[in-house]
């Protein structure tokens, strides 16, 4: 069993920075799928970013890409997301998510199979 604790949200403005962390127990992360997605009130959840594999690959969602950087920890068993040049629409929850069966959909919820309880990101104008 994957168990995936984030942490890292808070509230910016316009422009702002913020880290979110995914501390991930039950298994290395180099060998699953580790993706973040986030949720606006009243929208669907969306697949934002992923790495995979031992070298590392990863994977961005259009609406962040030069914006958002995930990346990982190996040692610490730790998946990370940086978030720069924030605007009021990445406002949402953050989840971390894992999937055994490869970064195939990476962007589709349904094809994870864990996930996290959430950090809030809040960003105003």
């Amino acid at each position: 069993q994957v168990q995936l604790v984030e942490s890292g949200g808070g509230s910016v403005q316009d422009g702002g920075s913020l880290r979110l962390s995914c501390a991930v127990s039950g298994d290395t992360i180099d060998s699953i799928c580790l993706a973040w997605f986030r949720q606006a009130p009243g929208k669907e959840r969306e697949g934002v970013a992923a790495i995979y594999g031992s070298d590392g690959f990863t994977f961005y969602a259009n609406s962040v890409k030069g914006r958002f950087t995930i990346s990982r920890d190996n040692a610490k068993n730790t998946v990370f997301l940086q978030l720069n040049s924030l605007k009021p629409e990445d406002t949402g929850m953050y989840y971390c998510a894992a999937g055994r069966w490869g970064c195939t959909r990476w962007y589709d919820p349904s094809s994870r199979n864990y996930w996290g309880q959430g950090t809030q990101v809040t960003v105003s104008s």
